[in-house]
C-alpha cells in the first residue's frame, strides 16, 4: 500500500492519527522564522542563541582521545560518576549551591531534557505551571504536552523585565504547582538580586510551589555575579536547578546538561530518563568533565568577549533611536520597537526581507514580548556593527514611510 504525506489508502488523513494535543501545539516561533533565512550569505543573522565560538580544542581533544580508547559503551543512567563530582564542586565554588554527586545529580541530554523530565514528573494534568514572559519558547509547550496549563506571570521593560512578588502572587490559584524561573533570562537578559529573590521566596513557600530553576546563563553575568534561586535560603529543596555546558562553554551540539535537586525528586525524574535516553552520550559528558577541569578560562575569556559585544549592540539600538534596556545576563537584547509603529512579526519580516538582517520577534516569548525584537549579540563584532547599520537604514526608512 502506497501512503502519501496526506492520506492512508482508506483516503483518512494521516494526521488524524496524532494525539490533539499535539496537533495543537504551534511550532517553534523561533525555528519557523529562520527556516525563511535557508542558506542566503547576505543575511546577518541575529537570532538563533548559540555562542559563535567553537568548543576550545582541548575539549574536542578529550573527547577525541576518548574514542581512541574505546570509550563508546553507555555510562551510569545518572552520569559518570566523575563528571557528576566535578559537577557538585564547581556549583558549590561559584554559586554556594551544594549538591549530593551520588543521588542529587542527574547529567541529561542538555538542559532541554532536564527540563523536560521535571515537568513530566511533577505534573499532573490540570497543574498550573507560572512562567515569567518574555520567556523561552519551550516552556509552554513542554507543559501543555506534560498535561499542565501554562500561566504567563508578565513582566515589563520598566522593570527590567525582573519578575516581581506581586506579579506572581496575581498569577497563583488552587491549581498552581510549579513555577520556572529563567534568569539570566532568555529572551531579555534581565537577572535577579539577592534581594530581588527573597520576597519571590516568601510567596513560593506561602503558597508552597515547586521551582524550576532554567540557569543555562548562570555564568554569563557582567554586571554583578549570578545568584542561583537554589542559594536563597529555605529554597533549595523545594529548587530543581537546570543547567548545562552549551552556553557558557560553546558545547551547543554536544547536548550536555544536569540537573540538580532533593534526592527523592531526583530518583523520580532518573526513572524517566532511563526509560528513554538511558544515558547522555559517553564522549560528551568526558568533553564536559574536560571544561570544568580545565576550561575556565576559555570561558570567562568568551564572557568578556560577549560583554564587549553586549555594550556595543545596546548603545547602536539607542544611537538608532530604538528603546533598550540594559541586558545583564545571557547574550541577547531586546530593543523596543513600538515607536515604528509596526508590529514584532512585520518589523522582523521587513527587516529581513529589505534590509537582509534576521532577529526574532519579541511575540514569539509570549504576549508580553509584542513590541519588541530579541537579538543575539553572540556573533562577531563586525557583523554587529554591519547589523546595526543595516537596522538603522531600516528604522529611518520607516520614519520617511510615516
Amino acid at each position: 500500500m502506497i501512503v502519501n504525506e496526506q492520506t492512508t489508502g482508506n483516503n483518512k488523513k494521516m494526521t488524524s492519527y496524532l494525539a490533539p494535543l499535539v496537533q495543537q501545539i504551534p511550532p517553534s516561533g523561533i525555528r519557523k522564522f529562520f527556516d525563511l533565512v535557508g542558506d542566503n550569505k547576505d543575511i546577518i543573522t541575529l537570532g538563533v542563541g548559540e555562542p559563535d565560538f567553537v568548543t576550545p580544542w582541548h575539549m574536542r581533544e578529550a573527547c577525541v582521545y576518548s574514542l581512541e580508547r574505546g570509550m563508546t559503551s553507555y555510562t551510569s543512567n545518572a552520569g559518570m560518576p566523575k563528571l557528576r563530582e566535578a559537577i557538585s564542586e564547581y556549583l558549590d565554588t561559584q554559586f554556594d549551591t551544594k549538591y549530593d554527586p551520588k543521588d542529587e545529580i542527574i547529567v541529561t541530554v542538555g538542559g532541554s531534557e532536564a527540563i523536560d523530565l521535571a515537568l513530566r514528573a511533577l505534573i499532573v494534568p490540570g497543574d498550573e505551571i507560572l512562567i515569567p514572559e518574555p520567556s523561552y519558547v519551550a516552556y509552554s509547550p513542554i507543559a501543555s504536552i506534560g498535561g499542565g496549563i501554562p500561566v504567563g506571570v508578565e513582566t515589563y521593560a520598566k522593570d527590567q523585565f525582573k519578575l516581581t512578588a506581586e506579579a506572581l502572587e496575581a498569577g497563583i490559584t488552587p491549581k498552581s504547582k510549579v513555577v520556572i524561573l529563567c534568569y539570566p533570562s532568555n529572551p531579555t537578559g534581565a537577572i535577579m538580586t539577592y534581594e530581588e529573590w527573597l520576597p519571590i521566596a516568601e510567596v513560593i513557600k506561602k503558597h508552597d510551589l515547586i521551582v524550576i530553576a532554567d540557569e543555562i546563563y548562570a555564568e554569563l553575568t557582567y554586571t554583578q555575579k549570578h545568584v542561583s534561586f537554589a542559594s536563597i535560603p529555605d529554597m533549595k529543596e523545594r529548587t530543581i536547578l537546570v543547567s548545562g555546558f552549551s552556553k557558557a562553554f560553546a558545547m551547543t551540539g554536544w547536548r550536555i546538561g544536569y540537573m540538580c535537586g532533593h534526592p527523592e525528586l531526583i530518583a523520580a525524574m532518573l526513572k524517566i530518563h532511563q526509560y528513554t535516553v538511558m544515558c547522555a552520550p559517553a564522549m560528551g559528558q568526558v568533553a564536559a568533565l574536560e571544561a570544568l577541569t580545565n576550561g575556565l578560562g576559555e570561558k570567562d575569556r568568551m564572557v568578556e568577549s560577549y560583554n564587549q559585544r553586549r555594550r556595543l549592540i545596546v548603545q547602536g539600538f539607542r544611537e538608532i533611536g530604538l528603546d533598550c534596556h540594559e541586558p545583564q545576563g545571557a547574550f541577547y537584547a531586546f530593543p523596543s520597537i513600538q515607536k515604528t509603529g509596526l508590529s514584532s512579526d512585520l518589523f522582523a519580516e521587513r527587516l529581513l526581507t529589505e534590509n537582509k538582517v534576521a532577529a526574532v520577534p519579541g511575540n514569539v516569548f509570549g504576549p508580553q514580548g509584542e513590541g519588541f525584537l530579541r537579538c543575539s549579540y553572540a556573533t562577531s563584532v563586525t557583523q554587529l556593527n554591519e547589523a546595526l547599520e543595516r537596522i538603522g537604514n531600516f528604522v529611518y526608512k520607516l520614519q520617511k514611510e510615516g
